[in-house]
């Protein structure tokens, strides 16, 4: 029996690119290479579509190729994604370009398409580990849903929603799920008229306040704004990466943190939670160095928390999937207040990091179900969802 073809997809432009460095690492060190053939597929941070003899090489930062200022328009730049069309138009050269790296840039000359056609890469399923823009917005699963190829993880609208926080609580809130109160800002009003934005967000929110990008994770952009002087800074910092802010409401107030609280949620229209696990930061709150540099952050799994609190966070998991239509995989973060203990949905995240840190992959495995397993899992999921959607009638 032949093996399933999994293309695992990585890197890309965004400001997680990194942290998808380090999930495909360990996605790539833990998936059955008696049951996959796996095919390394990187996107660097100028959009360079690459293959490796050597994956190694990208994921470790040892990528030496010459930055091109392309837009993602440009032929030379989107050509290479005719990978996911069965390989027609993607070859792999039969010797490396850059001879420093191992690693290959894929190749659309026709003269070369001509005298390899044999090697044409060509794959069964996408297994995409691409966080933030352009790979957790629903932009390269509506390129994979044009290449008509099965892949892992929600949608398009379930990425676009899942990653969009404002239109993401605007979900939980039609579907009755408690969020904390926030503001909504772009970022041109703040550069009109700062003021108006300031006595904005002070009219309905108190200080301390969350100022967040809309769209992007892995707690690039985000700071925690103490009072007034902080909120200018705040709020320029995360207009470095995106058009539009979400400031939140602090829960616990100033001198109480709120308890962070965590759930992974797997599977496609009857998605079932994990345990929750608890996240105790080693600084001020969980931001990306607490997540992927620092050591500080200690994690409890299981969440110290009642029965009744577990079942309730659970299913308020589960809502929050089925609200923003999400498929395969999402971890869902809450925040409890620790006076109250009042719960309350702070966002999901529809392709949560795989490294081996992160808390997905953890929290399954305290459930029950090893990493190894997880992944067969989200690769069944994936190609049961496209088999689905097949079923689809799409002209009279």
């Amino acid at each position: 029996m032949d093996k399933l073809r999994v293309g695992i997809l990585f890197g890309g432009r965004s400001g997680e690119h990194e942290v998808s460095l380090l999930s495909a690492a360990s996605l790539l060190n833990a998936i059955d290479k008696e049951k996959y053939e796996v095919v390394p597929i990187g996107i660097t941070k100028d959009g360079r579509w690459l293959t490796a003899e050597h994956a190694e090489n990208l994921l470790q930062g040892k990528l030496v190729i010459e930055p091109r200022h392309l837009r993602a328009g440009d032929p030379e730049t989107t050509s290479p994604a005719a990978v996911l069309a069965r390989g027609e138009a993607v070859i792999v050269p039969p010797e490396p370009v850059h001879r420093q790296t191992g690693l290959v840039p894929f190749q659309t000359d026709a003269a070369m398409m001509r005298r390899a056609s044999d090697r044409a890469i060509n794959v069964d399923v996408i297994f995409p580990v691409l966080h933030g823009t352009f790979g957790e917005d629903g932009t390269i699963q509506g390129l994979l849903e044009l290449a008509d190829i099965p892949y892992v993880g929600a949608g398009v609208l379930g990425s676009a929603a899942g990653m969009d926080k404002d239109i993401m609580k605007s979900l939980f809130i039609a579907a009755g799920i408690p969020i904390v109160k926030h503001v909504t800002i772009l970022r041109s009003w703040w550069e009109n008229d700062p003021k108006k934005v300031q006595k904005q967000v002070e009219s309905k929110l108190t200080y301390p306040v969350f100022v967040k990008p809309a769209n992007l994770g892995s707690s690039v952009g985000i700071s925690k704004a103490r009072n007034r002087k902080e909120l200018g800074p705040a709020i320029q910092e995360a207009a470095k990466f995106d058009r539009k802010i979400v400031i939140e409401q602090g829960v616990g107030g100033k001198k109480e943190k709120a308890r962070e609280i965590e759930c992974s949620v797997l599977g496609n229209d009857e998605p079932s939670a994990s345990v929750p696990g608890e996240i105790v930061p080693g600084k001020e709150f969980y931001d990306y160095a607490a997540k992927y540099v620092d050591e500080g952050s200690q994690l409890i799994i299981p969440a110290k928390l009642t029965k009744a609190e577990t079942k309730k966070v659970q299913e308020l998991a589960v809502a929050a999937f089925q609200a923003v239509d999400c498929s395969g995989l999402a971890r869902v973060d809450f925040l409890m207040d620790p006076k109250t203990r009042k719960i309350y949905l702070n966002e999901i995240n529809t392709m949560p990091g795989f490294t081996s840190i992160s808390m997905y992959p953890k929290l399954w495995a305290a459930s029950g179900l090893a990493y190894a397993d997880l992944i067969d899992r989200l690769i069944q999921l994936g190609i049961e969802r496209h088999e689905d959607k097949k079923k689809n009638q799409y002209s009279r």
